[in-house]
């Protein structure tokens, strides 16, 4: 009987709360509807892209996960800088095998310390 008088005062507190909710929800009525979340492409466009921008680079979600068209164009952008810094690299490692090829080579000055049997 106490369980029964417990699960009675739990239903009305819930159904006064509901309605209380429901009816007394504020002076505006229903909420205004939510403006829809916009990708803001934070990858900067006058400097190369670094680690830190691509660790803060966050999408926004839609209704089945996130736009495809927002990340098609982040990976797109990350995609052709990273051709772009790998065909750097290759240029200067190919000049750099060319200076190296072209300066004769010399027998580089002796670094270690003479031993002192050397000195007398």
């Amino acid at each position: 009987m106490l369980m029964f008088l417990f699960l009675v005062v739990a239903l009305a507190v819930v159904v006064a709360a509901v309605t209380l909710a429901v009816v007394g929800g504020g002076e505006g009525g229903a909420l205004p509807e939510a403006a829809p979340e916009r990708f803001r492409d934070a990858l900067p466009y006058d400097r190369p892209v670094d680690r830190t921008d691509v660790e803060t680079l966050r999408f926004p979600v839609a209704v089945r996960g996130y736009r495809m068209a927002d990340v098609d164009d982040a990976l797109g952008r990350l995609g052709a800088e990273l051709a772009e810094r790998d065909a750097r690299i290759a240029d200067l490692e190919a000049a750099l095998d060319g200076a190296r090829a072209a300066t004769p080579a010399t027998t580089a000055p002796s670094l270690h310390k003479p031993a002192e049997e050397d000195h007398r």
